[in-house]
């Protein structure tokens, strides 16, 4: 989350479309306005809008195992709510996501990055951060400078002001991300971020396969 944007910068959003690292189920809108939610089966009351599309999935196809439907289509729906309510500190600062993951990788890294390196930290295409860095520099919160022995490679780094400016920025963005997780204890977001990162780094393991 915070400085890399796992989903990737620059696919899908959160309206309705599928959102990036996963194919959204037929009837499993990613869409953060839609209301449309039935009581989770043995939730203790807790609403869940997946849980009614299973539901009907379920009554239409009983022949179909719809297992799969729940976790995918729960993330999907938890990172379209995510990839709307996180950013509100970032929207403070004057930053869109794209923005600060770029500008979050040349603070973690500790040094210079060429735009490709850029592109590879976070998950971007090379246009996606020729532009976001044009958008920077003029706020002179990134500088460059050209390579010494090639003049066609630019080096990437962060003016004084884009450090602040990150330093000040991810201790807010953590705090959100911390109160956006606070239902649940400890042990159970240690327990999820153990098996996101199993399924992520299965993901990540086979590319190839996630094409179909």
């Amino acid at each position: 989350m915070t400085g890399t944007n796992v989903w990737g910068a620059d696919g899908g959003d959160a309206a309705g479309r599928p959102v990036p690292g996963g194919t959204a189920h037929p009837g499993v809108t990613a869409d953060p306005h839609h209301t449309t939610e039935v009581p989770r089966p043995g939730g203790a009351g807790r609403r869940d809008t997946v849980a009614g599309v299973v539901a009907q999935w379920q009554t239409v196809r009983p022949d179909l195992d719809t297992g799969p439907m729940e976790i995918i289509g729960r993330v999907n729906r938890c990172a379209a709510l995510l990839q709307q309510a996180e950013d509100a500190p970032l929207r403070r600062a004057g930053l869109s996501r794209s923005e600060f993951d770029l500008l979050g990788a040349l603070r973690r890294t500790g040094h210079e990055l060429t735009p490709s390196e850029l592109a590879r930290e976070t998950f971007s295409s090379g246009a996606a951060v020729t532009k976001r860095l044009k958008q920077l520099t003029e706020r002179a919160l990134v500088e460059r400078r050209g390579d010494d022995r090639d003049r066609r490679v630019a080096h990437l780094r962060l003016t004084d002001a884009g450090r602040d400016l990150v330093d000040a920025v991810l201790p807010e963005q953590l705090a959100y991300e911390s109160a956006v997780l606070s239902g649940l204890d400890s042990t159970r977001q240690d327990e999820l971020a153990g098996l996101l990162g199993e399924l992520l780094g299965q993901l990540e393991g086979r590319p190839g396969a996630l094409r179909g």
